[in-house]
């Protein structure tokens, strides 16, 4: 279920959350930001626990400390992140009460009791009590479960490994430092499963075309230095039917999975789809201007906390743009 259980945590006090995940790193991060809030609000420790990662080709191995620089806590929080939770045998009772079954029972569970634990986490993380489950396990997308100072404060608390941040750098000081960067986030699934962003790719057309007007619309803004277009994507057809409208678009060179064959957070790519992921989500944070498209895709939360202008696409009206203005008061200091 949680790791092999050869090694008991402390007391029968103890009382843990569980942040499990093995999607993209902005499902993972917004989830985290989720499970570490309830974490502080009960005064529980915080396990990351990232094994099966899909970034990563080994089951066992804790992706967290792969990518991010090691904690102990999170604003009082203590945290375990690292591959001793292959190790750690935390204690019952469990919540949700799936995980109370037998631990070969708990090895797969069909996506019906996945959706089912995300709505029973939303609803205890919603309320104000507590459970008297030692142990909560947050394996489900908790996006949207928290508010965004939680999300921020993960942001201030982890820093990727220093040879991720050593590339953000050097592409900055190539690429950023003399513009102001319009960065463009399309997530297009390439053939995934793409549930929720569904409808912002009903008609293909039209989306690329809604695409081209959010930049043209933020090229039009007011900018002090020379205007430059950061694009990241997952499709090669996106960043070429892009490059084709705007000649001063530029993306950071990466290995694209082929036409129709999925998303790029897959461990076929190996460690490098990951390193590349998260230089591009901290590369869009360091944008002037940002447009999501569409705005239900995880992957540019990260900027939609930070960036001082966003333009997205509205969540009730697919072809509508709402331009956001973070006043700079209201920004974290990261």
């Amino acid at each position: 279920m949680l790791g092999p259980r050869s090694l008991m945590i402390g007391s029968g006090e103890d009382r843990f959350v569980v942040s499990r995940r093995r999607t993209g790193f902005g499902d993972c991060l917004w989830s985290l930001a989720a499970a570490w809030s309830y974490a502080k609000r009960t005064g529980r420790t915080l396990a990351i626990d990232w094994r099966g990662s899909c970034y990563l080709d080994q089951p066992f191995t804790n992706a967290f400390p792969v990518f991010f620089e090691p904690i102990q806590d999170i604003a009082g929080v203590p945290v375990i992140c690292d591959d001793q939770v292959n190790q750690l045998s935390f204690p019952g009772p469990f919540f949700p009460p799936w995980w109370n079954r037998p631990s070969i029972d708990c090895v797969c569970r069909p996506d019906e009791q996945i959706f089912r634990e995300r709505d029973e986490l939303r609803e205890l993380f919603e309320g104000q009590d507590d459970t008297e489950a030692n142990t909560v396990v947050c394996d489900a997308c908790l996006m949207w479960r928290c508010d965004m100072g939680a999300e921020r404060q993960i942001f201030r608390s982890i820093k990727p490994r220093p040879e991720i941040e050593a590339r953000i750098d050097a592409i900055y000081q190539e690429h950023f430092k003399e513009h102001s960067i319009i960065g463009v986030h399309v997530r297009h699934g390439n053939g995934e499963d793409i549930m929720e962003h569904a409808p912002y790719w009903a008609d293909p057309e039209l989306a690329f075309r809604q695409v081209c007007t959010a930049i043209r619309k933020a090229k039009a803004l007011s900018h002090p230095k020379p205007v430059r277009v950061f694009l990241c994507t997952d499709s090669e057809q996106v960043r070429h039917d892009l490059s084709g409208e705007f000649s001063d678009l530029f993306t950071i060179p990466k290995h694209f999975q082929a036409d129709r064959a999925g998303p790029l957070h897959s461990a076929a790519l190996g460690v490098d789809g990951g390193f590349s992921a998260l230089v591009e989500m901290y590369l869009l944070g360091r944008c002037d201007t940002v447009v999501r498209f569409p705005p239900t895709s995880a992957f540019s939360r990260y900027a939609r906390l930070v960036v001082p202008r966003i333009i997205e696409f509205d969540l009730n009206d697919p072809g509508g743009l709402s331009f956001i203005d973070n006043s700079p008061e209201d920004l974290p200091t990261l």
